[in-house]
């Protein structure tokens, strides 16, 4: 069967594609399939992300901040984020906010199939699954079927283990998140704990390091015990919920367009930011350009502009910084935090910042190990 458009997966991007289209006066009629090899019923993962004003899954926003702290070995600071909030949105949330959406268009189809192959036909994309074959005139994609290899020579990991807990006593101030804490170990390279509080009595906590390989995951448990007894003094609480997830943070080229009519989406097409691991709003950015371009009339294919172009440039910097300890994840993110407001930060990871401010992040890093991986890496 040939439909208009096929979404291979149905993850944070596929389904924030599959939304976006379906807010579309011209496109939401379209006949499209999403494939994936299994349903979306699990909170299987937490994500967090900032903006100025309410987006498209504002409604499903389960928890936000206006204030942040980071903290590291004998440095704390309360950031004020002005005009911008930080907010989460729990998997479940999201996937049940979309599927239940989706369910009232008679023109989206969803499979539950193992994608063996994508490829290309005249003038159309062919999906090839264990049981079928499917066409359509584009298909977006965020399999890895068309990753880069990751290796420990050009790529770190960001992995995490997050529990949701819950105290006997009310211990943590909603109203302000934990951004980074650098104060524990670096023994396994950069690391540091992450609290979001969502009540008097519940928050996130979440272990998370930059480094070429995963842990055993008892070193993991270990850390946030440890965290939890003697960093937020809490000695009688449950864990509610817990979630652990590895992100590439790589040099490796993650492509837009794989092929003729096949797009990438997600981290599958290079938008999980580099330095930080951050997603969430570069899908939403992404698929509203694509959504855009489709109802211009033209090919659905993201363009790259020179100012996307600096960005990956300076992550891919950070990143040979880091790669080669030159300095630790550790210095490099203490120093900023030392010296740059919040606002300036969030605008800069979120590739909203200007020249000004791009310049004021790099006068407050040692200029060495950067211009020797700046140079590099252009």
């Amino acid at each position: 069967m040939k439909y208009d458009y096929i979404i291979a997966g149905s993850g944070c991007a596929g389904l924030s594609l599959l939304y976006t289209l379906l807010q579309s006066p011209s496109l939401q009629y379209k006949s499209i399939l999403v494939l994936d090899k299994a349903q979306k019923k699990s909170n299987d993962r937490t994500w967090c992300f900032w903006e100025k004003t309410p987006g498209l899954f504002e409604s499903i926003v389960h928890a936000k901040w206006n204030t942040l702290e980071f903290l590291s070995t004998d440095f704390k600071k309360e950031l004020d984020l002005e005009s911008y909030t930080y907010k989460m949105i729990l998997g479940l949330d999201f996937y049940n906010f979309v599927l239940d959406y989706a369910q009232q268009f008679e023109n989206v189809t969803f499979l539950q199939e193992t994608i063996t192959a994508i490829d290309t036909g005249v003038d159309a994309a062919v999906v090839s699954t264990q049981e079928n074959s499917y066409t359509a005139r584009y298909v977006f994609n965020s399999t890895n079927v068309f990753n880069p290899e990751i290796t420990e020579q050009n790529s770190l990991l960001q992995h995490f283990k997050g529990w949701v807990i819950q105290s006997e006593k009310p211990v943590f101030n909603p109203k302000v998140g934990r951004l980074m804490d650098f104060s524990v170990s670096q023994k396994q390279g950069a690391t540091f704990m992450y609290v979001l509080p969502t009540t008097t009595t519940e928050a996130l906590v979440e272990y998370t390091l930059f480094s070429p390989r995963v842990l055993a995951q008892a070193t993991y448990v270990s850390a946030l015990k440890k965290y939890i007894k003697e960093d937020l003094s809490i000695d009688n609480y449950t864990i509610k919920h817990e979630e652990f997830g590895v992100i590439p943070m790589s040099l490796a080229k993650f492509e837009k367009t794989s092929k003729p009519n096949v797009i990438n989406l997600g981290t599958s097409g290079g938008f999980t930011k580099a330095s930080s691991g951050y997603t969430f709003q570069f899908i939403q950015k992404n698929v509203a350009e694509i959504v855009n371009n489709l109802e211009a009339g033209k090919r659905p294919n993201p363009s790259t502009a020179f100012k996307d172009k600096i960005y990956q440039w300076y992550d891919r910097t950070l990143l040979d910084v880091l790669l080669t300890k030159k300095l630790t994840g550790k210095e490099v993110f203490t120093k900023i935090f030392q010296k740059i407001p919040a606002k300036k930060i969030l605008a800069f990871l979120g590739n909203e910042s200007t020249l000004a401010e791009d310049l004021s992040i790099m006068k407050s890093l040692p200029l060495k190990p950067f211009l020797g991986s700046g140079i590099k890496q252009l």
